[in-house]
């Protein structure tokens, strides 16, 4: 329960932080637009709106920081700016570099992505999607049934008799002979 002191401590913050507040709102209405155009010509026009998002966040976290002289506080803003866009290319490069290095992994590592056999391909390819996702669960990923039940969400006996069929049709659609029932 809310007493009368805790009521008077948070209206005594809330006066406190008013000016603070306001200072804030009015830097950021007087700065948002150039705050804008500043990573707009510095990022993809996609990225500029998210990397202003990250800079208005950080100066309302910061905002007992922001300086009371309108020309500092426009510095101090276009300083958390700067700071924002080098992170966000930091972490472009190491997306980038990572992404690299798995493709380059891809490469080297034993097994395969998806069969050699042109016609498994076809096969798997006319399979409902959920079946053809059980099969490559079972037979490239080494999941048991019940672990692709879980992943899957779905009931295990479901998958299993759904993991029969899908294996009977690509039996079939594989060797045209075989009798399906």
């Amino acid at each position: 329960m809310i007493g009368e002191a805790d009521r008077a401590d948070a209206a005594e913050a809330a006066r406190v932080e008013d000016p603070v507040r306001r200072r804030v709102e009015d830097a950021v209405r007087r700065e948002a637009a150039a705050l804008l155009a500043y990573f707009e010509r510095r990022a993809d026009r996609a990225d500029a709106a998210d990397l202003l998002g990250e800079t208005l966040l950080v100066v309302w976290r910061r905002a007992i920081s922001l300086p009371q002289d309108d020309e500092q506080a426009r510095m101090w803003m276009f300083g958390v700016a700067r700071r924002v866009l080098a992170t966000s290319r930091r972490g472009a490069v190491r997306r980038h570099a990572l992404a690299d290095r798995l493709r380059a992994e891809a490469l080297v590592r034993p097994g395969v992505a998806e069969p050699h056999d042109p016609s498994l391909a076809d096969a798997l390819a006319n399979l409902d999607p959920i079946d053809g996702e059980i099969i490559r669960l079972v037979h490239w990923d080494g999941f048991s049934l019940a672990d692709v039940a879980r992943h899957l969400r779905r009931p295990a006996g479901t998958i299993r008799s759904r993991y029969a069929r899908a294996r009977a049709t690509l039996r079939a659609a594989l060797d045209p002979s075989t009798d399906i029932r």
